[in-house]
């Protein structure tokens, strides 16, 4: 198959030699400032896009979907009513809750924790503390009137603490018992670790211990439990859901959801990938700077040749393409390049987990990259599109060139 003439002569001029030597350098700085920023671009986005899933995953894995908080007085029953909302499209679990402030101290270390009573039979289907646990169970919480109610911690909260399986903690609530002599004491209890969990965020593991439902209750003077949260197959249905319950119990039920409780921090991750996003787009603009460059010097170079083109009858819309033909393919060649090695060194860096941080800090251990397909698809097409935009400007100027003015003084 035969190629087009304006594309034979394109990629003559492209890989010129002896005399043009300098014109192929340009072309090959060009080409190389292209793959150097898709490159970039595509790296950025799958950092920012990675660790947005991440922290989106581990947040939904050790919080609910959607919180539903009973209307005057708690949930009084809350077996019924997490039959009740079990009922509603797209949920698949429910379990209730308890919530409440304490400090646990231990002979080594003390700690101000969040307590959560929970249903050791329900939890799993809300969040991840059945697949979570590193050390005794969640049937260890079950209430035995003969032994000492059991705790499990945060794999962290633990190491802080210095306790292990069968250690015990003592925990101090603010809701204090009242005594005729003292007044509002606070009111202290003695809990046995029952095992040690790693839900994967930090605020997690190292500020949190789960106890059963009715340990809890008497912990923080609680008649009822507070919420009930759910779990739905859809972690993008959770508005709807939320607003689904309230329309159908308004009178019973006051609900929220995992986008509203976030919207401030995944707001934030997404105006950094935006900014960060045109920040390094900024490096393919220079690049198509350097192919503008590069085509004005190849203009100047070849104008001989253009003005004997067009007296042997080549069109001015025949050059013009010649001209655009270069462009495109430095365009092409960067791009694809550029794109082939941003998507080798995001699999190696998620793959190895090259990029360790601080967890205390950004919630999780390492820096994930993950690429979605319409943003790799959307710096690929942009790409091309802004080296073929950089090619108009010389290729105009060349189809304009005054084949007897070049010819004169040439």
């Amino acid at each position: 198959m035969t190629l087009p003439f304006e594309l034979q002569i394109a990629l003559r001029y492209l890989l010129a030699r002896r005399k043009q030597a300098f014109i192929s350098v340009i072309s090959a700085i060009s080409t190389l400032g292209v793959i150097v920023g898709v490159m970039a671009l595509v790296i950025a986005l799958a950092l920012m896009t990675g660790l947005q899933r991440e922290l989106r995953d581990r947040i939904l894995g050790s919080t609910a979907h959607v919180y539903v908080f009973g209307v005057g007085g708690g949930i009084r029953d809350y077996r019924a009513d997490v039959e009740r909302l079990r009922q509603v499209p797209h949920v698949t679990g429910a379990a209730p809750a308890v919530l409440g402030q304490a400090l646990m101290t231990t002979e080594q270390a003390q700690a101000f924790v969040t307590i959560k009573g929970i249903d050791f039979e329900l939890e799993p289907t809300v969040t991840d503390i059945g697949r979570s646990m590193r050390s005794g169970s969640l049937a260890a919480l079950e209430a035995d009137g003969d032994r000492v109610p059991g705790v499990l911690l945060g794999v962290d909260l633990a190491k802080k603490l210095g306790v292990g399986v069968g250690d015990f903690v003592q925990v101090l609530t603010p809701e204090g018992t009242l005594t005729p002599f003292m007044g509002m004491m606070p009111r202290t209890r003695r809990l046995a670790v029952a095992g040690t969990f790693s839900l994967g965020l930090f605020e997690f593991d190292s500020a949190y211990g789960f106890v059963a439902l009715s340990v809890a209750q008497r912990l923080t003077g609680r008649d009822h439990p507070e919420l009930i949260e759910l779990r739905v197959d859809d972690i993008y249905r959770a508005p709807e859901v939320a607003e689904a319950i309230s329309r159908q119990y308004p009178t019973r039920y006051v609900t929220e959801d995992w986008t509203s409780m976030n919207r401030s921090l995944f707001s934030a991750l997404w105006l950094e990938k935006m900014a960060i996003s045109i920040t390094i787009g900024l490096i393919v603009m220079v690049a198509a700077l350097n192919i503008v460059a590069s085509l004005i010097l190849l203009v100047m170079e070849k104008h001989r040749d253009i003005a004997i083109l067009k007296t042997m009858g080549a069109s001015g819309r025949s050059l013009m393409a010649v001209f655009m033909a270069q462009g495109l393919v430095i365009g092409l060649v960067g791009t694809l390049l550029g794109s082939a090695a941003g998507l080798g060194v995001s699999f190696v860096l998620d793959h190895y987990k090259l990029i360790r941080i601080p967890m205390d800090v950004y919630q999780v251990s390492y820096v994930p990259f993950v690429v979605l397909w319409w943003d790799f698809a959307l710096v690929v097409v942009s790409a091309i599109v802004i080296c073929f935009v950089a090619t108009i400007y010389p290729s105009r100027q060349a189809s304009k060139l005054d084949p007897a003015e070049a010819l004169r003084y040439g």
